[in-house]
Formats: C-alpha cells, sequence, structure tokens
C-alpha cells in the first residue's frame, strides 16, 4: 500500500510500504477514504532532523473497517468510523474523567507513537478499536465528510481550548492563530455563548472565515502593538480567556499581554519551548492560571457531531484545497508557505 513518510525538514514522500493488517485481538484495520496534514506536522516539516526519520505521517482520519480483532465489539467491517488523533481504551480511570490523552493502557498514546502507521495512507490498523473509533452515520461520499474528519482533531482541539478556558456567556476570549484550531476555537468560543470573540491573525481570506465562524473583531497586529489593539476593544483589562493556538514563545508572550488580571491562557498551539514566564511578574501577581495541553477529542466527538450531521455548524470550512496522495508533499509546503489553510487528502 501506498504511504506518507517524512525523511526530515522539507523532504515528505509517498512510498510503498507493508500492508497494515490486524495484528492484536483488539486492532481493527481501516481504509483510510479521507484524512489531512494537520498545523503541527509543520513543526517538524521545518526542523525534522534526517537522522530522525523516515516518520509515517497522520493522525486524522475517516476510513471504512476492513477487518477487526476477535476482541472487537463495536465497529465491524463496512463500518465507516473516525479515529481521534490519541488512540485510547476508553475505560481507564483517565478516559472516563474525559482524559483520554492520558489514558493507561500500555497501547494507549499517539499516532506518532506508532511507527509503521499513519493516517496519511491508504489503510491504517488501529490499536484499541472499541475504544478509539467512532462510527459515522453517513456514507463515505456524504458532503458531510470535511466536517466530519475535524472531529479526529481541529474541532475537538479548538472546542478543547474554549472548555478548558471556561468560555461561556459572560467572558471576553482572545484567539491567538488564524490555522484551523485558531479558527475552529473561535467557532467554538462563539457556540459557548462568548459576548466577544477577538481573533489574532493576518490572512484576510482567514479573518473573514473568522468571522463567519463568530469573531467580533480581527486584530491583525503582533506583539506590543497587538496586545494594545486588544486591550483597547477589552475596555483597557484584556480578555478574560486567550486560547493559545500557535504554540511558539510569541504567542505565549503574546498572551501573557491580553489576558486581563482573574483570567486563563488555554494553551492547544504544540509549544515549542520548554520554559516560559509564570512567576510574580507574570502569571501570579494577578492570579492568571493555564489551561489546555493535548485535547481529548474522543472525549467531544458525540457531543460535537449532532450539530455536524443537522448543518447547524460546518467546521470543514477550514479547509480550502484538496489532493490525492500524490499531491501529499506539494500539500505540505503549501501549507507552510500559508498558500492553503488546511489539506484535505483523499487516498
Amino acid at each position: 500500500m501506498r504511504a506518507t513518510l517524512m525523511y526530515g525538514a522539507g523532504d515528505v514522500r509517498v512510498e510503498n510500504v507493508p500492508d497494515s493488517v490486524v495484528k492484536l485481538p483488539t486492532d481493527a484495520l481501516v481504509r483510510v477514504t479521507a484524512s489531512c496534514i494537520c498545523g503541527s506536522d509543520l513543526w517538524p516539516y521545518g526542523s525534522m532532523k534526517p537522522e530522525d526519520g523516515p516518520a509515517r505521517m497522520g493522525h486524522e482520519f475517516i476510513g471504512v473497517v476492513e477487518d477487526t480483532g476477535s476482541e472487537v465489539t463495536t465497529v465491524k467491517p463496512g463500518d465507516l468510523v473516525v479515529a481521534p488523533f490519541a488512540i485510547s481504551d476508553n475505560t481507564c480511570q483517565f478516559c472516563r474523567e474525559n482524559l483520554h490523552t492520558s489514558c493507561a493502557h500500555p497501547q494507549a498514546g499517539f499516532w506518532d507513537g506508532e511507527p509503521d502507521e499513519g493516517g496519511q495512507a491508504e489503510a491504517v490498523r488501529v490499536p484499541l478499536a472499541d475504544g478509539t473509533l467512532v462510527k459515522l452515520p453517513v456514507a463515505a461520499d456524504s458532503a458531510l465528510i470535511p466536517s466530519l474528519l475535524t472531529l479526529s482533531d481541529v474541532f475537538g482541539t479548538g472546542y478543547h481550548a474554549a472548555v478548558a478556558g471556561g468560555v461561556d456567556e459572560r467572558t471576553r476570549v482572545t484567539v491567538i492563530g488564524d490555522g484551523a484550531v485558531g479558527l475552529l476555537a473561535v467557532l467554538s468560543a462563539k457556540r459557548l455563548g462568548a459576548e466577544q470573540v477577538i481573533l489574532m491573525g493576518r490572512h484576510q481570506a482567514r479573518a473573514d472565515l473568522g468571522r463567519e465562524f463568530g469573531a467580533t473583531d480581527v486584530v491583525p497586529a503582533r506583539g506590543e502593538e497587538g496586545i494594545e489593539a486588544v486591550r483597547e476593544l477589552t475596555g483597557g483589562h484584556g480578555s478574560h480567556v486567550v486560547l493559545e493556538a500557535v504554540g511558539n514563545m510569541p504567542a505565549y508572550e503574546q498572551a501573557l499581554g491580553i489576558v486581563r488580571p482573574g483570567g486563563v491562557i488555554s494553551r492547544v498551539g504544540v509549544p515549542q519551548y520548554d520554559e516560559a514566564p509564570i512567576g510574580f511578574g507574570s502569571l501570579f501577581r494577578h492570579g492568571i492560571r493555564l489551561a489546555g495541553g493535548p485535547a481529548p477529542v474522543r472525549a467531544y466527538i458525540e457531543g460535537l457531531m449532532p450539530d455536524i450531521i443537522d448543518g447547524t455548524i460546518e467546521p470543514g470550512k477550514v479547509f480550502d484545497a484538496t489532493t490525492d496522495l500524490d499531491g501529499v508533499p506539494a500539500g505540505y509546503q503549501d501549507m507552510a508557505d500559508r498558500k492553503t489553510l488546511k489539506v484535505l487528502v483523499r487516498p
């Protein structure tokens, strides 16, 4: 079968690899019908060392179950399913607390911990299929597939940012980052009733989509200029909740500058730093809290899906390009160059 491998920074290839097959009684084999390139894939695309490759790529996918192990009971061959970016059993004490990204099962983890599997491929072996996979109530050719695919990561991640930040109808929210996660954090904040949603981003097309998703204001400026603009929009005090969907130090520093006393910085952008200001002069003095982390999207799928099915929301609008596997390497480059927002892959 064919699959995507990253050999190093800027070096993505689609190659023939051994077919994925069921290995354990709890596995399912899924033929991928839709996957995508994630903004978090761009971090290794910009910095991966050749000695760390090649790595199978892709942690967001929808597909048809082709085969299952003898212990799998929740899905069967022929079912259309979506897979979260984290593998979990959905039964351990952490999963029961809606923290699937900390599942205690020894086979649990992230897709990059499965060296011979990845969603940007023709097929995937899914460990812990009963806990990980969620059956979809549509056909593989449904027009809803792009939106349902966002349940595997970006919509659930944006929603987690808002939930972890405590967004409700009394909060003023600022979203840092106009990538797919940031835009769906805007949608999520609006869905949770935020009275003001400010999007910080520089790209006009993304700003337009952000407004469609519910942003009340857009601030293209960064740094001190951006901080001042947000504070002006919030009566000088800053935002109750800052949803940080980038992951680099300038984004964190920007969040510090715009969060109001007693507020929350909810981070879902994968941090590209290990040290950051948290002391008296930054977080402690004004009772500012840090929240977020890897989103337990498995916990949110059933709750978010109905609004997609009935057309209330259309998170799939974050996909602005579609390709087959042959176009995946160019898709990475286009996303890195900000020519496209998010690339849908139909193997």
